[in-house]
């Protein structure tokens, strides 16, 4: 089954001017289609202004499509009557954790969510705890957020929105702001909720080292959907990605250059154990 289904979606932003004249209109999604299965860890990837957080917005309901339709779990997001039901399936995690962190201490921030949606006070503490337990930052439920590091923080802010329950959660470059021992922490326990508690996953990034393990990637350029598949079909297309000012995993472009030396070596290494294995040592 679908969780996410988008169908010809076009957002266009309008500037005006200050007597509310139109300026000008960027198309930052251009009809694009695509689904996403309940359970899958799917990616998103493209350069800046690909148009990638915008299609993320409204799988989430914070924007509302120009042209075409996404249903979230069987629900259009252009429903006004279902936006708090959709905002509760898709729980969405911003770039900043600090944006939405607002309690004073770790678990009254994990429990902000439901406490406003009227869960048993019980229950509450029991989502905390499960949630915590989840990303790894239960032994820290006491701290205040200010003494935890970057990728700490980021955990705490998605043990908040796993609090919810949500059966769908959209990450929007979670660990741009991160050092690489951050972002490893935050892609650790995200495919821990993926593979373990079952929740479907929406990746919006431009680290290619953070969708190796994705079951579908989406590459966006110019607000159109430039290429998808397997992270191994993507990788094997190192040139297109270049083109469309993507890097790509160091182990895999070294196999590739590799390659084009003569060196037999598959198409889309992904790991470095994968790049072992195939030279045979």
């Amino acid at each position: 089954m679908n969780i996410v289904k988008a169908e010809n979606l076009t957002y266009e932003y309008i500037r005006r001017d200050e007597d509310g004249n139109v300026e000008g209109i960027t198309t930052a999604v251009d009809d694009v289609s695509l689904r996403v299965k309940q359970g899958d860890f799917v990616a998103i990837l493209g350069h800046n202004g690909s148009g990638k957080s915008t299609l993320a917005k409204h799988i989430n309901a914070i924007l509302s499509p120009t042209e075409g339709t996404v249903w979230v779990d069987g629900k259009d997001t252009r429903d006004e009557e279902e936006i708090w039901n959709i905002r509760q399936t898709a729980g969405m995690v911003f770039q900043n954790p600090d944006n939405q962190i607002i309690g004073q201490v770790v678990e009254e921030d994990v429990g902000f969510g439901p406490e406003n949606i009227g869960v048993p006070t019980e229950e509450i503490w029991e989502r905390v705890t499960e949630s915590l337990r989840a990303v790894g930052m239960y032994q820290f439920r006491k701290y205040s957020p200010n003494k935890l590091s970057g990728g700490q923080k980021q955990r705490v802010s998605i043990a908040g929105v796993l609090a919810m329950h949500p059966k769908c959660i959209i990450l929007d470059e979670p660990t741009a702001m991160l050092d690489p021992n951050g972002r490893k922490e935050v892609i650790r326990a995200v495919r821990g909720l993926n593979q373990v508690e079952g929740v479907t996953v929406i990746l919006i990034t431009h680290y290619m080292e953070e969708i190796i393990h994705a079951d579908k990637v989406f590459v966006m350029d110019r607000g159109k959907i430039a290429m998808e598949g397997t992270p191994r079909e993507i990788f094997s297309q190192v040139e297109k990605l270049k083109a469309l000012r993507l890097d790509v995993p160091q182990v895999t472009l070294l196999a590739y250059n590799l390659q084009k030396k003569g060196v037999p070596l598959p198409d889309g290494i992904l790991t470095t154990e994968e790049f072992v294995k195939a030279l045979g040592l």
